[in-house]
Order: structure tokens, then C-alpha cells, then sequence
């Protein structure tokens, strides 16, 4: 129990910061932007929810370490700066990579029907460029 009172004293995880918007993507629809919104931001952008877990080690340090590198990964609100992985975001969606398993649990309105997966995928290209083949 000493333990568990004591790991809360670890100040990683424990900032809960977002930066600033600095810009979005022009989305080609309020569907796709929305979408975007609920299935990716909290972990793909500068605005997001940090859930009352988060503020519990060993949980915080989980939530803290995914959404640094999804936002190292992939910014939708750093739109500004260059994106290494936006040509990848339809395939990590049709694939079922994204939003991640473990995320949907506590998170279910990130989970997508397989009508608004095709609507974000036909989205991300639209919105975000050329897509990378999406793998089945």
C-alpha cells in the first residue's frame, strides 16, 4: 500500500498540458472534422481530455507517455508544422490500429462503425493528401 501512495509523488504524467492550436487541416467536411475530433484528438492533437485516471500513477505515466508520442507522431492541431505520418492515417484506420484497442474500453465514443471508418478514411484523403495504400 506504501507503494502505491508513494508512486503518486513521481511528477511525470502529473502536468496535464495542451499546448496551444496553432492550425487544423482544412477538413473537406464538418463529418470528417468530427470524426477526427472524437476517434484521434485526445491523443493526435493539443486538445486533449484528460479523464480523472489520469491523474493516478502508474496511469498518469501511461496516458502521459501515449499522448506525447501520438502528438510526436501526428498533431492535427500543429497543422503548421510538418506531419510525418499524415499520408498513414486511412490505413491505420481500415487496418484497426487506430484509434488503438486499448483506448476504446474507457473511451467508446472513439469507436467507429465500419461506415464512419470508410467515411474517415475517404475523409483523410480528401483533407490530408495522398493517402499510404491502406493494408487489409
Amino acid at each position: 500500500m506504501l507503494a502505491v501512495v508513494l508512486i503518486q509523488l513521481v511528477p511525470y504524467g502529473h502536468t496535464h498540458t495542451n499546448p496551444p492550436h496553432t492550425k487544423e487541416p482544412a477538413w473537406d467536411s464538418p463529418q470528417t472534422e468530427a470524426l477526427v475530433h472524437r476517434a484521434c484528438f485526445d491523443c493526435h492533437s493539443n486538445a486533449t481530455v484528460f479523464p480523472w485516471y489520469s491523474h493516478v500513477a502508474p496511469m498518469s505515466w501511461l496516458l502521459e507517455r501515449d499522448v506525447d508520442e501520438g502528438r510526436r507522431h501526428l498533431n492535427f492541431t500543429e497543422w503548421d508544422l510538418p506531419q510525418k505520418h499524415a499520408k498513414d492515417v486511412a490505413a491505420e484506420v481500415k487496418g484497426g490500429d487506430m484509434p488503438p484497442w486499448f483506448y476504446l474500453p474507457m473511451h467508446p465514443a472513439a469507436r467507429l462503425t465500419d461506415a464512419e471508418k470508410q467515411q474517415l478514411i475517404d475523409g483523410a484523403a480528401k483533407s490530408l493528401g495522398p493517402q499510404a495504400a491502406a493494408h487489409d
